[in-house]
């Protein structure tokens, strides 16, 4: 069987709206994909600037924006199709959204983007709204991203990807959120007029500054145990926050966050079996940021491996699909072992765009 599916992921770190078109292969007992067109449409500055401040938005302008925002996915969602030449090709569109608030302790997270709009601008069946049944059943809502690598992925023994927040998997399917990654390096790069730290550059030409790794290392969050998740103003307000306090330059701040990131990848998979890190994301691009991670692992035996820029860019778009496909075959898509629900669960609401 054979499902023709559109991916589409918004990550924290703002980069832009991932749309990945797959074809997704279903046949005795196994799962494969062919990842068949994709692309990362940056956000406008308006755009960009609407999403950043929603958190702080009154209830009336949130819910007009969570239209708004699914208008626009619908209408690239459309373009996307018309230039591609895949008119009546696509069979099922599914979009994570942007995540806005995520407190599992209140069992709330919110993902920006109605799917009722999308449905109806686009004429097709969508999913979305893919981690509110995993928080209704105590878990973390996230991450959502092993049930792809459990079924698209399962020669790798660990999964890392670096977006706005780094989250690891286990070859056991066990994932959580290790700590803020491209979101704060990025706000640190704006300090120089940039959006990201081209390749670690900068980074990498700072100075390591021991009492800031050592406040960053001590946080709270480091000493849970998963299953456990971050909401995004983690990184944004508290540890950028003690960043911006040390009044350290933005070349030491990147040199030494990177660290810190590497550290805790390290420490996340402390007491493991030797095996192959799939790297993914966008810091996957961060040269600087992989080789301090490869350097820390190496001593664990485990190997960093990046794949090709496509899987690199556009896994959790693919995952995404996959998410929206089992939907659709009404499958368990969400791992109680990864979030810590009461049970698997089937998440996500499917809207469908015209009628039977």
């Amino acid at each position: 069987m054979i499902y023709r599916v559109l991916g589409l992921m918004s990550g924290s770190s703002l980069d832009g709206l991932d749309l990945a078109y797959v074809h997704l292969h279903s046949g005795a007992g196994k799962w494969g994909y062919t990842l068949v067109e994709a692309e990362t449409l940056p956000y406008s500055v308006e755009w960009r600037g609407l999403l950043e401040g929603a958190s702080a938005l009154n209830a009336r302008d949130y819910l007009v924006l969570h239209h708004n925002f699914g208008c626009y996915l619908g209408e690239r969602v459309n373009q996307f199709i018309q230039t591609r030449n895949l008119d009546f090709q696509v069979q099922l569109v599914a979009s994570h959204g942007h995540t806005v608030f995520h407190l599992p302790s209140m069992g709330m997270t919110a993902q920006l983007g109605d799917g009722a709009p999308i449905a109806a601008i686009t004429g097709l069946p969508v999913v979305t709204d893919l981690r509110t049944l995993d928080m209704a059943l105590g878990g973390q809502g996230a991450p959502i991203v092993p049930i792809g690598e459990k079924w698209l992925f399962p020669t790798y023994a660990y999964f890392l990807n670096l977006g706005g927040i780094a989250n690891v998997s286990t070859g056991d399917r066990i994932a959580f959120d290790v700590c803020p990654a491209n979101r704060v390096l990025n706000l640190l790069a704006s300090r120089k007029g940039a959006s990201f730290d081209p390749g670690g550059a900068w980074a990498s030409a700072g100075r390591l500054l021991p009492d800031l790794l050592a406040a960053l290392n001590g946080l709270d969050y480091y000493r849970l145990p998963p299953p456990k998740s971050l909401d995004n103003a983690f990184g944004t307000e508290i540890v950028y926050g003690i960043i911006r306090d040390s009044g350290c330059s933005p070349e030491d701040g990147l040199r030494t966050y990177t660290e810190h990131i590497a550290l805790q990848v390290a420490a996340a998979l402390q007491g493991g079996a030797p095996g192959e890190m799939l790297v993914t994301g966008g810091g996957a691009h961060n040269r600087y940021l992989v080789a301090r991670i490869a350097a820390h692992v190496e001593p664990l035996g485990i190997q960093v491996m990046v794949p090709d820029p496509d899987l690199v860019n556009f896994k959790e778009a693919l995952v995404v699909a996959l998410f929206g496909v089992l939907r659709w075959r009404q499958e368990v898509n969400v791992l109680a072992s990864v979030t810590g629900a009461s049970r698997d669960s089937i998440g996500g609401a499917l809207w469908t765009g015209q009628d039977a």
